[in-house]
């Protein structure tokens, strides 16, 4: 299905739609309050650009200088170059340690790379500790949103998934029940796990370290009760110095959902006695990027998910209608550099408002690399005939001032007689009333004039 028909079914039900949409601005606007709190704000985006754009342009040089700093730390790293072998490498870590139970925190790169069902078909068992990414392995699902992955599910739902796999009481969609059921349930899989994979924020090249950011110390409690940590990252997560963490703290959960900073923001160095670090670091097609000038700077995203709490579109449309594993706008972005042909057609997700540009904390230019995509995505010719000849004839219209001026005479007599299934635009909403006079014509007849 295409995003235009999985978003047509998530509408369907108008009221849960509004109810997203609402809990979305919410999280928008703890944001926005959050941000003016910080006068130095805009400064902070541009530092952080610029911290990003001496990264990428010096990818290579920040890489090397990070694996020998972490392997004189006494951690263990290893490259990969896509997902398969990212895989492969976490498995053998594993199995040469004999662990079976693994607890993971969130990370939307072993998402990427569907580690989850890779490890379970070896036998292990995986259980995601953060809680939103629980309720949604339980379900089946992937992730709606990067930072609040069951945000497509209300209390209610959450409780009958809670009494299918959890034999929590029938009826009962209480938070504070339910949380404790979760944590009584994760427990013992922490307290019986033998290894514990995370993902990375940040990883510094000039001390060998990496910051892991999370709200409910799940992460950390997996590092602390097992010997064997395997830590995941792509390769655009590394930073050049210790004082630049202060400048993505400071801006990440601020972005994300409007906190000063995490509630746990752990920074891993060296292994304990007797542990294990293992860094794994992924390619998986961002070298790619690396080399497309137009659209090298969806490597700076810090994954806050900013843009999807603003995006107008994401916000009445849901994640799931998204076919790539990351939604929204900078999901476009990267699900159309992995394959245009199967996820371009998001690329026309976008009303284009400029809205995730302004909230984006690290200043990636999404409105421009979404458009420039729009234009590869044609020029390859995967756009559907239907639509190639509706453009076609806009565009032989609107580059005609004649044939401008009589359309808008033609669709004041036409449009209101059209029936909806006629028009995709006519759907879910009441087209506004022509004005009765065209701008050229009020212009004509003096009722404007130059300032």
């Amino acid at each position: 299905m295409s995003h235009r028909q999985k978003a047509k079914e998530f509408l369907s039900d108008s009221k849960f739609a509004s109810w997203q949409d609402e809990a979305l601005w919410f999280v928008r606007a703890k944001r926005d309050s959050a941000t003016k709190e910080v006068k130095e704000w805009e400064e902070l985006r541009e530092n952080a650009a610029n911290i990003k754009n001496e990264t990428l342009t010096n990818l290579e040089k920040y890489l090397k200088e990070f694996e020998k700093n972490a392997s004189k730390n006494g951690m263990i790293v290893h490259y990969a170059k896509d997902a398969l072998e990212h895989n492969r490498i976490v498995y053998k870590i594993l199995k040469e340690n004999r662990a079976k139970r693994v607890v993971k925190s969130k990370s939307m790169l072993t998402e990427e790379c569907h580690l989850n069902p890779f490890l379970e078909h070896k036998g292990i068992e995986v259980v995601d500790t953060d809680l939103g990414e629980r309720i949604i392995q339980l379900r089946g699902e992937k992730p709606s949103h990067i930072v609040l992955p069951a945000i497509h599910l209300k209390k209610e739902q959450v409780g009958k998934t809670f009494e299918k796999y959890l034999h929590t009481k029938e009826g009962n969609s209480d938070p504070k029940y339910l949380t404790r059921a979760a944590r009584e349930h994760l427990r013992e899989k922490f307290l019986s796990s033998d290894a514990a994979i995370t993902g990375v924020n940040f990883a510094i090249s000039e001390s060998g370290s990496f910051v892991v950011c999370t709200n409910e110390g799940n992460a950390d409690m997996g590092t602390a009760l097992t010997k064997l940590h395997i830590a995941c990252m792509g390769i655009e997560k590394i930073i050049p110095k210790v004082k630049d963490l202060g400048v993505f703290t400071r801006l990440l959960a601020r972005s994300a959902t409007g906190q000063a900073i995490t509630t746990y923001t752990s920074h891993y160095t060296k292994p304990a006695k007797d542990c294990q670090i293992h860094i794994v670091i992924v390619d998986n097609g961002r070298r790619d990027i690396l080399l497309q000038k137009e659209y090298v700077n969806s490597l700076k995203c810090i994954r806050c998910g900013a843009c999807m709490n603003t995006c107008p579109v994401y916000r009445r449309s849901g994640g799931h209608s998204y076919p790539y594993i990351i939604p929204g706008p900078i999901g476009s972005l990267l699900g159309s550099n992995r394959d245009l042909k199967h996820y371009g057609d998001t690329a026309f997700a976008s009303t284009l408002c400029g809205s995730c540009n302004n909230v984006c904390p690290v200043k990636i230019d999404i409105t421009h690399q979404l458009l420039a995509y729009r234009k590869e995505y044609v020029n390859k010719g995967y756009l559907s005939p239907f639509k190639k000849r509706a453009l076609s004839l806009a565009v032989s219209i609107f580059s005609s001032p004649t044939l401008t001026s009589l359309s808008f005479k033609a669709s004041k007599a036409v449009l209101p007689l059209l029936p909806k299934s006629l028009h995709i635009w006519g759907e879910g909403r009441e087209l506004p009333k022509l004005a009765k006079k065209s701008f050229k014509q009020m212009y004509k007849d003096g009722e404007i004039r130059d300032s």
